[in-house]
């Protein structure tokens, strides 16, 4: 069987400098500037397809165009409609943004952002009994190390332990009232769906699948579909796995909820129609993607460099 690589872009919010300083700094993937650069690289030299073109390959056995990528956008923030769609207008590219269904039009916040708001605002000097040591919050550059520290953990707790460890440090640090949501509502969604992007699914809740009972994996997962499917008019192909997490009961619960691509958070180009539609590879963008770094890691070399960057020293 022939191949073709697909390489599947992961981006959050775009946004300039001065509004990045305010958000959480994990979810910035570049700044209109240069996401405007990357989307012409890719204008000149890639040929950008739509989720439904992946779908069609797979369920035909075929390759795809040469040089195909594909441009996701987790999470629905208000930023991909109002900073990068209209960019990817202009360039004439097509992309997906994958919405956690149960947020658009509710007074609801990502507790990635609570947790940021908390740290950022706290009189505080540290955070104890959270981890085995203090975590420290003098400094603007303490508090961004605190951030890391404590998302990393409560990504690996049970969802449910995660919230209502996210609940206590927000009162602990004195965090009364949630900064407000930014995520798109139905009729923006409905509106950038009309102009052309499509609108996958991304759970309705954004748990961690594995850290979830089956059951409740299941009701994220095919929820969020039906979600869509209700508020928009079209029926996702696509899924996302909030935060990557997957495992093989979770790809089976999406495969058994009808979708027919999902991507993944790990580093790599999928080759295409081999490899398993719902493990999609991605390159996730930050804003230290530098211009040769970005077009290197769309290379042919960029599983390679991938690797080198995530190669850990043997130990002593």
């Amino acid at each position: 069987m022939t191949t073709s690589a697909l390489r599947v872009l992961t981006y959050h919010r775009v946004l300039e400098p001065d509004a990045a300083e305010a958000c959480n700094p994990s979810l910035v993937s570049a700044s209109p500037a240069a996401f405007a650069g990357q989307m012409r690289h890719l204008a000149r030299r890639y040929r950008v397809i739509a989720a439904d073109e992946v779908a069609s390959a797979y369920r035909a056995g075929r390759r795809l165009p040469d040089r195909a990528v594909l441009i996701t956008f987790d999470d629905a923030y208000r930023d991909v409609g109002e900073i990068a769609w209209p960019i990817l207008r202009r360039f004439g590219l097509p992309a997906t943004v994958f919405v956690p269904t149960a947020f658009p039009g509710e007074a609801r916040t990502f507790w990635w952002d609570r947790l940021h708001h908390a740290i950022r605002t706290t009189t505080c000097s540290a955070l104890d009994g959270v981890l085995p040591d203090p975590l420290p919050l003098r400094t603007p550059e303490a508090r961004r190390a605190t951030l890391r520290a404590l998302q990393g953990h409560l990504k690996a707790m049970p969802h449910v332990d995660a919230m209502r460890l996210v609940d206590e440090i927000c009162d602990r640090l004195g965090a009364t009232e949630a900064p407000p949501s930014n995520v798109h509502g139905w009729d923006e969604l409905r509106q950038l769906a009309g102009d052309g992007m499509t609108i996958g699914a991304h759970t309705r809740t954004h748990p961690a699948l594995t850290r979830l009972p089956l059951h409740e994996a299941r009701a994220e997962i095919g929820g969020s579909r039906e979600d869509v499917r209700r508020e928009v008019g079209t029926v996702p192909v696509i899924f996302a796995y909030p935060f990557g997490a997957h495992d093989d009961r979770v790809v089976e619960a999406a495969r058994a909820e009808g979708f027919d691509l999902a991507v993944t958070c790990l580093d790599g180009h999928a080759r295409i129609p081999a490899c398993d539609p719902l493990r999609l590879c991605r390159t996730n963008i930050t804003p230290r993607t530098s211009s040769v770094v970005f077009r290197l890691r769309l290379s042919s070399l960029g599983p390679h460099v991938d690797r080198l960057r995530h190669r850990r020293p043997a130990p002593a």
